[in-house]
């Protein structure tokens, strides 16, 4: 199994240490989840950090064997003030990571697509912490974070009775700085018109890509997450969605191949790792 860079009381050490006026600080914290630190206030995106998805399919026909280690228990992270749930799979939305995560942060509140709302409450229901609902094209304020919904396809577009999508991305905002989190999702025709005004600093994207015999819903392959990157004129892009499940995941080597083709600069995180934006490359005004 694949052993975190950081871990537990050296990773908590390390985002407790990570102190800066000017730059943020990210770490991946494994799936699609990552940790964000702006002068202190803290934004936690997609975590799961559990084995609840190990145990519900230990005998089934599609086993969810883990190859990386968890990073930290969600019971020791402390000062997360926000949270996100791109959709309602589990790797998004793990009532166990969020109940121990809860249990450290009892302000927690967590950002999630308007539609999902009911089935949140239904799977958190023993304790759920404060929702704060948006949908795509949709902006909400919190903790000195705004965050902004991106309709997302996973492996469709999928919308309520309201017209309300149950897949989004975010890009969130903060200082100077502009997030974009994928979510899970595949290209559709609104993805780079509804990215491109928002100047994305740091693109986080997902390469697990889409493959039927998995049986399971796709995302971004490699070179789509690195052209997604390069259209919507991200300063950098990190990916996602790897190295959790054995049967789901891809190497980053054709996200790395496509992005030096594009010459589209891109950060590939181990399970743990500190970046700081004082890495992002210089905007090129020419």
């Amino acid at each position: 199994m694949i052993k975190p860079v950081l871990q537990d009381d050296a990773f908590l050490a390390a985002v407790r240490d990570a102190s800066s006026d000017r730059n943020f600080f990210l770490w991946w914290v494994g799936q699609s989840g990552f940790l964000v630190k702006w002068r202190g206030k803290q934004l936690l995106f997609d975590p799961y950090l559990s084995d609840s998805l190990t145990r519900k399919y230990a005998d089934s026909e599609k086993p969810h064997d883990r190859l990386t280690e968890i990073v930290v228990r969600p019971e020791l992270l402390e000062g997360v003030q926000l949270a996100t749930s791109s959709h309602n799979h589990t790797d998004h939305l793990d009532a166990e990571t969020l109940h121990q995560l809860l249990a450290a942060n009892p302000e927690l509140t967590l950002v999630l697509p308007t539609a999902n709302v009911d089935f949140a409450n239904d799977r958190l229901k023993s304790n759920p912490p404060t929702f704060l609902p948006v949908d795509a094209g949709e902006t909400v304020e919190s903790h000195g974070f705004s965050i902004t919904g991106i309709l997302a396809a996973h492996d469709e577009i999928q919308l309520d009775q309201n017209r309300r999508s149950h897949f989004i991305g975010f890009v969130a905002k903060f200082g100077p700085w502009t997030i974009y989190h994928s979510g899970d999702t595949r290209w559709h025709d609104r993805l780079v018109p509804d990215l491109l005004p928002h100047a994305v600093d740091l693109a986080l994207v997902p390469i697990n890509g889409y493959k039927p015999e998995r049986r399971v819903a796709g995302n971004l392959n490699g070179t789509e997450a690195a052209c997604l990157a390069k259209a919507i004129g991200a300063r950098i892009a990190i990916p996602h969605h790897f190295e959790m499940f054995a049967f789901n995941t891809e190497t980053p080597e054709e996200f790395e191949q496509t992005a030096k083709r594009l010459d589209q600069p891109v950060k590939v995180l181990q399970a743990g790792e500190t970046w700081c934006s004082d890495q992002l490359p210089e905007i090129n005004q020419a």
